[in-house]
């Protein structure tokens, strides 16, 4: 069995209304002068005001930092330049995906100064950083879970992490969910199971990861119908919640693989959202890795998990075909360079390099 070293460092807080104790958790936290981050997004649905009212109860002082939405290089040097002058000791991320990455990415320029650039990899901050607080409103990228940032860089996706860059408590309420459209909470979701799958299979994977990855598969797999169904039930929100949390989890202590890797080149040169690329390829790359991993796949679902897969991208009415894109089939060769270049592929069960991923493209075509 492979090797593992597990530290459980995130305090989780879940249920409906747990937002309420923002307040109360920085405070345990000794915390006294918040930055709070949060897309323009959580502004124009209140969140952002809901978290400073709790905040500011506790007789905190809070700074807010909501003019970005996604996490570029520019929106956190922007972050740390509002956050500067206040002596900040605590940051709260308030949002989806990018919300969390930008407050975990401000964290590094902070507390160890220079730019983001210059913590592109792992293991690269050489002083402590702040304590922070997650709060997700999707239940998708894990984020909370997780000490890694992936920030924008003009063309260039950089994944920066550090054992330090981690959320001290994480706050899952599923009441925040529910005000998603539609559409994210389908395609966050399915990127979400994707993480249950890849991690289950990844060479990194341990006997720990997989108890993350299996858990967030049933929990997922379960209830994604459900809340499409009916979006204002909360059992299925939380169970969402939870199972993209576990997800995160997962990747924590095992790594990703190949619909991940292909799915970069996909959300950097066409108008296609990360959950959408990974809806067209996670099906065709379990098809592809299951000569070397069908037995765990045939664990997750006593049927063809493939055939699963795409049952649940086309409830959730995303796309299952390349053709349904703006990809043409003379781009794919070069699409496949720039995906096996992607950090995530080297951890595919199965070895993946150019000729795989093009494999994985045509199939997907």
């Amino acid at each position: 069995m492979t090797r593992f070293d597990f530290r459980p460092r995130t305090r989780v807080l879940f249920g409906e209304g747990e937002f309420a104790r923002l307040g109360e958790v920085a405070r345990e936290l000794g915390a006294t002068r918040c930055l709070l981050v949060g897309d323009r997004g959580m502004v124009d649905l209140g969140y952002a005001a809901e978290a400073a009212r709790s905040l500011k109860a506790r007789r905190m002082e809070v700074t807010v930092f909501h003019d970005f939405d996604t996490t570029t290089a520019e929106a956190v040097e922007a972050g740390a330049e509002v956050a500067r002058p206040h002596n900040i000791d605590l940051i709260a991320a308030v949002g989806g995906g990018s919300s969390m990455d930008c407050a975990k990415a401000i964290n590094f320029v902070l507390s160890n100064g220079g730019t983001i650039r210059d913590y592109w990899g792992y293991g690269k901050a050489s002083r402590p950083m702040l304590p922070m607080i997650a709060v997700p409103t999707t239940a998708g990228t894990g984020s909370e879970a997780q000490s890694y940032a992936v920030v924008s860089d003009r063309s260039v996706k950089m994944v920066c992490g550090d054992s330090k860059a981690v959320f001290r408590v994480a706050i899952l309420d599923p009441k925040l969910t529910v005000t998603q459209p539609r559409a994210l909470t389908a395609a966050a979701g399915y990127d979400a199971i994707s993480h249950a799958i890849e991690t289950l299979v990844s060479t990194r994977r341990t006997a720990i990861s997989e108890c993350f990855s299996r858990s967030a598969w049933r929990l997922l797999n379960e209830n994604f119908e459900r809340v499409l169904k009916n979006p204002e039930d909360l059992d299925a929100r939380g169970a969402m919640l939870l199972g993209a949390h576990f997800g995160g989890l997962a990747i924590e202590n095992s790594m990703l693989g190949a619909a991940h890797a292909c799915a970069g080149p996909l959300t950097e040169h066409y108008p296609i959202p990360h959950g959408q690329a990974i809806a067209l390829l996670l099906s065709h790359v379990v098809e592809w890795n299951s000569g070397a991993v069908g037995r765990q796949y045939d664990e997750l679902h006593a049927g063809n998990l493939a055939k699963r897969l795409r049952e649940l991208a086309e409830i959730a009415g995303l796309p299952v075909s390349l053709q349904d894109t703006p990809v043409r089939q003379e781009a794919l060769p070069r699409l496949a360079e720039e995906a096996a270049s992607q950090w995530a592929g080297k951890f595919n069960p199965r070895p993946f390099d150019a000729a795989a991923a093009l494999e994985i493209y045509r199939s997907a075509y």
